[in-house]
């Protein structure tokens, strides 16, 4: 059976990270990070009923539904990016890497919510104690993964085990509905050291120091054959220097 994830504390954050590369904090501790109520992201869940189809997945599956959005975090001020491609070289992602992405936007007024400020600003705050600067350029990905794939699986990451290029990946566990599965890997990019556990916990959030760890979550399939199967994700990434894309500025 795979283990819960081992939390850390929030005032042991800084030197997890610095230590492993990676921690797993518990819904209360990112709603203390963040100083967000528990209700405030609850209001969100009905959004992960309103994913569009991915149109871009090449294994030929029909498991992932998406929206994307980006924004810039500079002197504590988060403002929402332009409309943009998601893009990342094939050195990360093998199987959809070196070409544009286009998804759905991100739902009307998410951007305008306090509470999604706050989140994005206290993640800023993870990411400035591992390498600080000026501005950081955020990606934002709203996943349901369902059982609707060959042989009723579903893959939260086709690509395997890889690297975002990036500087901080956040996993943020959003819902997990009548799954099997879903086991989420993290990996010294240097060596063999590795550790496994399973994300289930509402809000609760994986964060990753992208240069140091891979990372990849295992296939899932149905509990109960024949009923809906799913888990929801949000995952919200953190680069310096400008987006990811094929000229890699920040326009």
């Amino acid at each position: 059976m795979v283990p819960p994830p081992p939390l850390t504390a929030l005032e042991d954050l800084p030197n997890q990270m610095h230590a492993a590369g990676w921690a797993v904090l518990s819904a209360a501790s990112l709603q203390a990070l963040c100083a967000t109520a528990p209700a405030a992201w609850a209001g969100w869940l009905p959004l992960w009923n309103d994913l569009p189809p991915d149109p871009h997945l090449r294994d030929g599956g029909g498991y992932r539904q998406r929206r994307h959005g980006s924004f810039t975090v500079a002197a504590g001020q988060v403002t929402p990016g332009p409309r943009r491609a998601h893009w990342q070289p094939v050195d990360y992602n093998a199987l959809h890497g070196g070409y544009e992405r286009w998804f759905e936007a991100l739902p009307p007024g998410l951007d305008a919510d306090p509470a999604w400020k706050a989140l994005l600003l206290g993640l800023t705050r993870v990411a400035d104690a591992l390498r600080p600067t000026p501005c950081w350029y955020g990606e934002a990905h709203m996943f349901r993964i369902d059982t609707g794939g060959a042989g009723g699986l579903g893959r939260p990451t086709p690509e395997g085990a890889h690297r975002d290029g990036v500087d901080l990946v956040a996993v943020m566990m959003v819902g997990r509905h009548n799954v099997k599965g879903g086991e989420t890997r993290v990996f010294d990019a240097r060596g063999p050291q590795g550790m496994r556990f399973t994300l289930a916990e509402p809000w609760s959030v994986l964060l990753l120091d992208d240069e140091r760890v891979i990372h990849e979550t295992t296939p899932i399939q149905a509990l109960q054959p024949g009923a809906p199967a799913w888990r929801d994700t949000l995952v919200l990434t953190l680069r310096q220097g400008g987006f990811q894309g094929p000229s890699a500025t920040a326009a």
